[in-house]
């Protein structure tokens, strides 16, 4: 029986400005997204029936939510709806990065979805629809079609490729018991912070990328900010705790993943940050590395085909 593995990785937001309220009901934002190793991973393989048939590993609370909540359902959904396809399929989710962390992990498993079933399928769709099906699932999950380190500018979903920097070593700690969800992370943030932020020009439809290159990661990797972390720091005390103590542990910086609730710092050393994620035993920690844009395609695009005995 063919089956088709596909990761799907974490991101970290470098850098994550909010510019202040949409007309459409949407928060304006300028991000530098940074994919990392942390990752779940699909499973694509032939079903007995019709339809999709998603088993969620990992994740009880997912699990109990029921298939056609997630991310991955409604994705392969769409393509299987844009494409005509009426024969089944069988989808394994194994659930590594943790829920409402502000990891991206939703957003990185449905563009996994789709490249993955794709694949599968042997089927080609172009980039540009294929972008735009991906923004209707979710304003992140552009981004997780390229990878690496890149700009995100309107919602977030319109995606500029930057430079790779050279590859970091980063802790991630998740709290046990604390998850923030993106909406409540919007309605904490005071409207004369969004009102006095400044704002992305825009000259025939492409951003000014010189005039953001300052607020950008240089090649040392400086400049972590994060406009979520004064509203949900207010909320939730343990997550300010959580960042002084990686900086205090050797994390060079430290900052807010997303809307949270997890922290990650940033360490001169993969040795330093297993050294430190010792002092966070209470709650859910990761060692992981910077993934550069190249790197992040060869693994998603080649990743094995498997061929298991019925």
């Amino acid at each position: 029986m063919r089956e088709i593995r596909v990761p799907a990785f974490a991101k970290i937001n470098l850098r994550l400005d909010i510019l202040g309220k949409r007309t459409d009901g949407y928060h304006e934002l300028r991000t530098i997204f940074q994919t990392i190793s942390l990752h779940d991973e699909l499973r694509f393989g032939l079903s007995d029936g019709s339809g999709i048939a998603l088993n969620i590993l990992g994740n009880d609370a997912l699990s109990r939510k029921g298939a056609r909540e997630n991310l991955v359902y409604r994705a392969v959904a769409r393509l299987r709806n844009e494409l005509k396809i009426r024969s089944g399929v069988r989808i394994e989710l194994h659930k590594r990065i943790p829920v409402g962390a502000g990891l991206g992990g939703g957003s990185s498993d449905a563009a996994a979805a789709l490249r993955g079933y794709l694949r599968f399928t042997r089927k080609r769709l172009e980039q540009a629809r294929l972008l735009e099906i991906a923004s209707s699932l979710g304003a992140d999950v552009p981004f997780f079609l390229l990878g690496g380190r890149a700009l995100g500018v309107n919602r977030g979903d319109e995606i500029y490729p930057l430079a790779d920097i050279r590859t970091l070593a980063v802790l991630v700690v998740v709290p046990r018991g604390v998850q923030v969800a993106t909406p409540d992370a919007f309605r904490w943030l005071k409207a004369a912070t969004l009102a006095s932020a400044p704002r992305l020009t825009k000259t025939g439809g492409t951003p000014k990328l010189w005039e953001f290159c300052a607020l950008c990661w240089s090649t040392q990797g400086s400049g972590l900010s994060n406009d979520f972390e004064r509203p949900v720091f207010r909320r939730h005390p343990r997550l300010a705790i959580i960042k002084r103590a990686l900086l205090r542990a050797g994390a060079a910086e430290a900052s807010l993943a997303g809307s949270g609730s997890a922290v990650f710092g940033v360490f001169p050393s993969p040795t330093l940050a297993r050294r430190a994620a010792v002092g966070f035993s209470t709650d859910q920690t990761f060692v992981c590395e910077t993934i550069s844009r190249d790197k992040y395609l060869r693994l998603v695009n080649n990743a094995p085909h498997v061929v298991r005995a019925v």
